[in-house]
């Protein structure tokens, strides 16, 4: 690939926008955050539920953690240690905790049914999990299938401080869903593990930038989540490809980010990291579905960025209380995850002022390869041009590369590309070209100034909300239930949230239902997985050697 056919976008990018960055300006993840805790030490780093943790409190607390971790647990080096919790202050010690310790974070969905949970445990041989007891039910309901042999539990509020810490524990604990039952033998306290490793040996690892720091897990064609090895070479690229983007649009130690997305989503991850390493403040939303709490927040502080999928957007606009917020503060919103709508983004920008910038990119990216221009924010459709050190190509199925204008797959390259799935190398070898890129699975266009859009997808996946759902999951799980005789899913689109599933079911015993099914889905899929709409058919359209196709029943109407 060459400069003059592959970069043409660089005569597009922002005045002073540098056309490369170096990621091995910092040696790992690590060194990062070392220096943003040592240079804002008594700045606000998190704040949950009107509770705040400075910079240096998060690096004494993880710490505490990565000695527990390697000093009592005694963990080797490259060992796994999961995470299962909302947005609260034990997130980021945890991750930062497992990082320092030179293990590897895997996140996990708290939302997962026990069948997902077991998958990701044993797929990624975690032989530990950091998990919030309204979850524990359901790691209890798997423990003993996989090689998990230590569990840290802790509540919701732990951190917030007495008398917060137990009124939101005792009011969650009383609620009409109350926290399930769990039995997990041994498990010790979080607040118990930081203090048995304050006083624990430690001496930090050495980590290099090659080393793993996640396994991000995605799904695939195969229908089988995997797990993308993201290195801490790749995350600080990343970070610093994102950073010279948005270079000067924010006040070092002073400006404060809201961050409704789960943090165990890459979008919110990555962004995290970015930007608690300018000093900034991220309040963190445990339940971005509480539009009343959210907006509460929203009110209550002079917020500088936001970031969000299209659907949160759409929420908040909805929202009688939100055209009334102070919007003068606003300086980014970074909308990811899934394509941003039209309508959204132009009453986003009528009721505040500000414009909404769009990013794209994937697990596999770390996740960010392309996003809006930040002086041409309202100037452009689609995704915008590839960022710094990133060379996206359109290309044929031989992995031609097409000329502007002529539609084919998306293809990445960059020092955030992924190392590849854990312990599949036959299913990396599916998505990266010869030449290393890797194979998005996306069908875009770019223009002759180097701009690009997304027209297709090559895949059957399914986009709900910003959430990757995988048709041959779903198929494989409907099929399980008594009465299926065939099954197809797929994509149905959806004004609220982009797509939704829709599951097409061929009888194999007439007594069956639409709710038996959903009943057997809830058992086994996790919320944003479930379908949406359940059809019967008589019978689903094959190829001569029998295979559904799911194109075909994707443009049939649904049928009422």
């Amino acid at each position: 690939m060459t400069a003059s056919t592959e970069r043409i976008w660089l005569a597009s990018y922002p005045p002073g926008m540098p056309h490369d960055i170096d990621p091995d300006r910092y040696p790992n993840i690590n060194a990062v955050v070392d220096e943003a805790c040592k240079v804002y030490r008594d700045r606000p780093a998190f704040t949950c539920m009107g509770k705040s943790q400075t910079f240096g409190e998060l690096d004494a607390a993880a710490t505490q953690l990565a000695g527990y971790l390697r000093g009592v647990l005694k963990l080797a080096q490259g060992d796994r240690v999961a995470i299962m919790m909302p947005n609260i202050l034990q997130y980021p010690i945890a991750v930062f905790g497992i990082l320092r310790a030179g293990l590897i974070a895997v996140n996990c969905n708290p939302l997962y049914t026990p069948r997902e949970l077991e998958h990701q445990l044993k797929d990624s041989g975690a032989k530990a999990i950091i998990v919030v007891e309204n979850c524990a039910a359901t790691l209890t309901a798997v423990i003993g299938k996989t090689d998990v042999k230590h569990v840290i539990t802790t509540q919701i509020g732990d951190l917030l401080g007495f008398p917060k810490s137990l009124l939101v524990n005792f009011v969650i604990k009383h609620k009409k869903k109350m926290v399930p039952a769990f039995d997990l033998p041994g498990a010790v306290a979080f607040k118990s593990a930081l203090s048995m490793g304050s006083g624990a040996p430690f001496t930090r690892p050495e980590v290099k930038g090659s080393d793993l720091a996640f396994l991000q897990y995605t799904g695939g064609t195969t229908g089988v989540s995997k797990g993308a090895m993201l290195s801490h070479r790749n995350i600080v690229a990343n970070m610093e490809q994102v950073d010279a983007w948005t270079g000067g649009l924010f006040e070092y130690g002073k400006d404060v980010m809201v961050q409704p997305l789960p943090l165990y989503h890459i979008f919110a991850l990555s962004s995290g990291l970015t930007f608690s390493r300018k000093g900034m403040e991220t309040i963190l939303i445990p339940n971005p579905r509480d539009f009343d709490g959210f907006i509460d927040v929203l009110a209550s502080r002079k917020w500088n960025a936001l970031t969000g999928v299209n659907t949160l957007f759409a929420a908040l606009l909805a929202h009688p209380r939100f055209a009334s917020l102070d919007f003068s503060n606003v300086k980014l919103v970074l909308s990811g995850g899934m394509a941003l709508q039209h309508a959204v983004a132009d009453k986003w920008k009528k009721v505040t002022g500000k414009s909404v910038m769009e990013g794209y990119g994937l697990t596999e990216t770390s996740p960010g390869a392309c996003i809006t221009p930040v002086h041409l924010p309202d100037k452009v459709e689609g995704i915008g041009l590839p960022i710094p050190s990133t060379v996206l190509s359109i290309r044929d199925d031989d992995e031609n590369i097409l000329p502007p204008g002529q539609p084919g797959e998306i293809c990445i390259a960059g020092p955030q590309v992924m190392q590849g799935y854990w312990q599949r190398p036959d299913e990396t070898a599916k998505v990266m070209a010869k030449d290393g890129a890797f194979k998005s699975g996306d069908i875009g266009v770019m223009d002759e100034k180097g701009f690009f859009k997304i027209v297709d997808r090559k895949k059957d996946m399914i986009l709900v909300s910003g959430f990757n759902v995988y048709p041959n999951e779903i198929e494989d799980v409907v099929a399980m239930c008594p009465g299926v005789r065939e099954v197809c899913a797929v994509a149905s689109p959806d004004e609220k949230s982009g797509e939704v599933v829709r599951v097409v079911i061929v009888k194999g015993d007439p007594a069956l239902t639409k709710e038996k099914v959903m009943e057997h889905c809830k058992a086994n899929l996790t919320g944003y997985k479930l379908p949406k709409i359940i059809e019967f058919w008589d019978d689903l359209p094959k190829t001569n050697v029998g295979k559904i196709l799911r194109r075909s029943v994707r443009d049939i109407p649904v049928k009422a």
